[in-house]
């Protein structure tokens, strides 16, 4: 416990470090971390206890539907504990920078181990305990259960959290000792497939489609029959929602005390599992993880002629530039396997607009599929904000320590933020419009609604893609370990909170124009000259916003780079 306790002591250190020494300007990002967070989750709280309470005023289902809904939150959370501790275990245990010296030093393997399980246990599990925490509040808000249900939601869901992350870190450690180490890369690409099949498979266990239409249903029995589908007695998830749903309906005859048994027993398991597999295979493991990577012959050829279309119409300084972010990225397993994930992405999201039941509302058709059009701009949006804020934030921060070299060469810093600019305009671009195109075809909507939607999208890309090389030319962090970890700091939060904002303020600005114009085609009236300069107006303000959110950031960010040392 000694050796265990100096070897995680540097990042306790360092984290009370952070808290105490920070400056007026550190103060202030925990300042708005801190309020924008807990706005976050009184908003997730509020929207949890509204669907609460609008399935209490279901009759007979009603209660099935919360109980399905907790075991369905339960089980989204588990798999993400399990992918987020394979990640993270994967920078912990082998690709940190500090494991050599670790290593060099006169502790046990296990011990080391431990250590690294630890950090890897708060790493993967804190975001998902932030998302989760409101909904669980939420039902005890609602149900009113006793106090005893918050001891049980606090001891079951970290029993839950340490057997998430503990298969996660033992499915590492057998990859990385399976594989050569040269091939890494193939192990984050078997990774990611099997978190799309995993995704998939989750996905379609639960069948939320069928949900909304019970008249699919021949009985009574089947629809409460689907509704307990993706339960099973074999899996933690059913322990944590077994005793959470008995305090919540106010069981008494039982204390759950096999179900907290079960929970954890399977944790202590766990943990003693991956301590003797780690004693076996954990340093080979490693050892391999520090070999040199082989490159593969035939593979250089086709990077080369990509480049080389890639960067023809820049110029040869920014072509040097660009060439290198392409080779970095490919090079990067960690980087070009997250491709697959963007695949998946657009799967489920063009998959979640092609069995929404339409026909079932009570609206005219023509309306709701042009009103839902309409949102999903703002949806696209946000999933390219998310986007950007990977792969856009992070570009000026990719250049790592080597920044210095751009800053003392005669490329000029405007010229080299706006050719970062343009090189990821394209493809965000692209993307941008087949998500919403292929949408608004799922919707069938009109041509009015197909053109405008394209347009808008087009417009919010120059913007969403602009605010990300800006927000990341202010705040870079060229000494990141990881450079995934650089877009969840300070600067990557505000991005998003900022695209988030702006997307709003578009969709705001356009919706009153949309509907006058949309309802004189549906009713054929004539559009006043009053409404004429609303709608004229609106539209004006639209693209001066997007004109503030192209040059505005890209102004700031040259600024940031001109005084940074």
């Amino acid at each position: 416990m000694r050796d265990l306790f100096r070897l995680i002591r540097p990042r306790l250190q360092g984290l009370r470090n952070q808290m105490t020494r920070s400056g007026a300007s550190g103060k202030k990002r925990a300042l708005i971390m801190g309020g924008l967070g807990i706005a976050f989750c009184a908003g997730m709280f509020a929207g949890s206890c509204r669907v609460l309470i609008y399935f209490q005023s279901v009759e007979m289902i009603g209660d099935l539907l919360a109980r399905q809904l907790l075991s369905m939150a339960l089980l989204t959370f588990f798999s993400l504990l399990i992918f987020s501790s394979i990640i993270t275990a994967l920078s912990n245990l082998y690709l940190s920078k500090d494991l050599e010296l670790c290593h060099s030093m006169p502790v046990s393997v296990e011990t080391l181990f431990a250590s690294r399980s630890l950090y890897t246990f708060v790493d993967s599990s804190w975001m998902v305990i932030f998302f989760g925490l409101p909904v669980f509040l939420a039902y005890g808000y609602v149900y009113r259960p006793g106090p005893i249900f918050y001891f049980s939601l606090v001891h079951m869901n970290v029993a839950m959290a340490v057997i998430a992350c503990f298969v996660g870190i033992l499915l590492t450690m057998a990859l990385v000792h399976v594989f050569p180490a040269q091939r890494t890369r193939d192990i984050i690409l078997l990774l990611s497939i099997l978190l799309v099949v995993a995704l998939y498979l989750l996905f379609r266990l639960l069948r939320p489609e069928r949900l909304v239409n019970p008249e699919a249903f021949f009985t009574v029995a089947q629809y409460v029959s689907a509704l307990k589908a993706p339960d099973s007695p074999y899996l933690p998830t059913h322990w944590v929602a077994e005793t959470l749903w008995g305090h919540l309906s106010g069981g008494q005859g039982r204390g759950y005390l096999l179900e907290m048994l079960l929970a954890w027993s399977t944790a202590g398991s766990a943990v003693v599992i991956n301590v003797w597999v780690a004693r076996r295979i954990y340093f080979r493991g490693f050892s391999k993880s520090q070999e040199a990577k082989k490159r593969r012959a035939g593979g250089g050829r086709l990077l080369d002629l990509l480049i080389l279309g890639a960067t023809k119409p820049f110029g040869r300084d920014l072509a040097a530039i660009i060439g290198k972010d392409i080779r970095v990225f490919f090079r990067d397993n960690t980087q070009w396997s997250q491709l697959l994930l963007l695949g998946a992405l657009i799967v489920v999201y063009l998959y979640n607009f092609s069995v929404l039941p339409l026909d079932k509302s009570p609206m005219r058709l023509d309306f709701l599929q042009n009103q839902l059009a309409f949102l999903n701009m703002g949806l696209a949006g946000f999933v390219l904000s998310a986007i950007c804020a990977r792969f856009v934030f992070t570009a000026v921060s990719a250049e790592g320590e080597a920044y210095w070299i751009i800053r003392t060469s005669p490329l000029m810093l405007r010229r080299y933020l706006w050719g970062k600019y343009l090189f990821f305009l394209f493809p965000v671009l692209i993307l941008a419009e087949f998500l919403t195109i292929a949408t608004n075809l799922l919707l069938e909507v009109t041509l009015f609604m197909m053109i405008l939607s394209t347009i808008t999208i087009g417009l919010m890309v120059f913007g969403i893609v602009a605010l990300g090389i800006g927000f990341g030319a202010m705040y870079p962090r060229f000494n990141h370990e990881n450079i995934s970890q650089v877009a969840t700091g300070f600067g990557g939060f505000l991005y998003m909170v900022v695209s988030a904002v702006f997307i709003a303020l578009v969709i705001i600005l356009e919706a009153g124009p949309v509907y006058i114009l949309f309802m004189a085609g549906v009713r054929g009236s004539v559009i006043s000259t009053l409404e004429w300069l609303f709608i004229t107006l609106s539209f004006a303000a639209v693209v001066l916003i997007n004109w503030a959110a192209v040059f505005r950031p890209m102004k700031m960010g040259l600024k940031a780079l001109q005084e940074y040392e």
